[in-house]
């Protein structure tokens, strides 16, 4: 059995794939961070962790798979040493760096730490692959507007990465051989320029981009110090606002996509019109980062959770579609991956890269 772990912004993922050909057992639940100032402690990381790891037994209880009968755990990655898409075992260098917070913090930094201490107990292996610190940026992308300022590679690898793969084999071509503008919308949203199996730039998950369930994306900066002034805010109370309670969040009391969209089939105006603005934004991304591709774009592909959104798509469609094909993947690429690549590891069909 494989058991394959993906820690989000709002959500806990697990699925365990029995490799018997039956279909794998799966599990979506929240992630009940109701103070996102516990993630940026050393205490609040070890509290959530715990809660996590319970869930986890729990499951595994559920489907009678004692983790005994595991043959290996996979983990979407965390915010680890920056460097180049790769699988990696996880050991303990790497979760010094995701426990200690030394590349930053984000909730999936616990996927690969619960991976590694659920295998080791059980005399296994544990991978993660594809971080979210991937780094393939173009030099040019590094550039922000301010030289004491360089901009930051941090996305949701993993999912752009298998949306990628899956779009390259619909169009029968290597994913190395492909350019492609990928977007994952789901409780964070990224939007990247694939060229020839790189991400050669991409919006920062944490501090650019559109809005997204709970996080602001980019800002006019001019205003963004007024308030910050206007309102004497210190560094956490900054970074909440802009990473907790942001985005939808802010503007309708709610991150739940699926919530909005039956907010707005029942005539809520205020719903409609922020859900507009949000597929507005994603549109201006898309478009940007065709310029990166210089306008040769075999295919946009549409990934995450609010790709489920028919509005969202009915509204991103009409600005995007002269770009070419539109791919879209609705269903969890990323656990779809994670398992696939899991069977690979297995196999002895990928290159594992050492971690250091």
């Amino acid at each position: 059995m494989i058991l394959a772990i993906n820690v989000g912004s709002t959500t806990l993922k697990l699925v365990l794939d029995k490799m018997d050909g039956a279909s794998p057992k799966a599990s979506t639940l929240p992630l009940e961070i109701h103070d996102h100032r516990e993630l940026y402690s050393d205490e609040g990381f070890s509290r959530l962790a715990k809660r996590l790891q319970e869930r986890i037994g729990r499951f595994l209880r559920q489907h009678h798979a004692g983790p005994e009968k595991l043959r290996l755990v996979v983990a979407r990655g965390g915010l680890q040493k920056p460097g180049p898409a790769a699988v990696f075992q996880i050991n303990e260098a790497m979760c010094e760096d995701l426990s200690s917070g030394r590349y930053g913090r984000h909730p999936s930094s616990l996927g690969p730490l619960l991976a590694f201490t659920l295998a080791r107990d059980n005399q296994i292996a544990a991978y993660t692959m594809d971080p979210p610190s991937t780094d393939e940026f173009a030099p040019p992308a590094r550039f922000s507007g301010l030289p004491e300022i360089k901009r930051r590679c941090a996305f949701h690898a993993l999912s752009h990465k298998a949306a990628g793969r899956r779009a390259a084999t619909i169009l029968e071509k290597d994913y190395e051989a492909c350019s492609l503008v990928v977007a994952h919308m789901g409780g964070g949203i990224t939007i990247g320029a694939h060229l020839n199996g790189r991400v050669v730039d991409c919006t920062n998950g944490l501090s650019e981009g559109p809005f997204t369930p709970e996080r602001t994306g980019s800002l006019p900066t001019l205003e963004l110090c007024a308030l910050v002034a206007e309102r004497q805010l210190n560094f956490d109370a900054i970074k909440q606002m802009l990473v907790g309670n942001g985005g939808l969040k802010a503007y309708l009391g709610t991150n739940n996509g699926l919530e909005i969209e039956a907010r707005i089939k029942q005539g809520d105006q205020p719903a409609r019109e922020v859900f507009e603005a949000l597929s507005y934004q994603i549109a201006k991304e898309v478009g940007a980062m065709a310029t990166v591709l210089q306008g040769a774009c075999d295919a946009v592909v549409l990934t995450g959770g609010l790709a489920k959104s028919q509005f969202l798509l009915d509204n991103l469609r009409p600005r995007i579609s002269f770009l070419g094909r539109i791919l879209v993947f609705p269903e969890d690429e990323e656990m779809r991956s994670l398992c696939e690549r899991g069977r690979e590891i297995l196999a002895q069909r990928l290159p594992i890269t050492s971690y250091a």
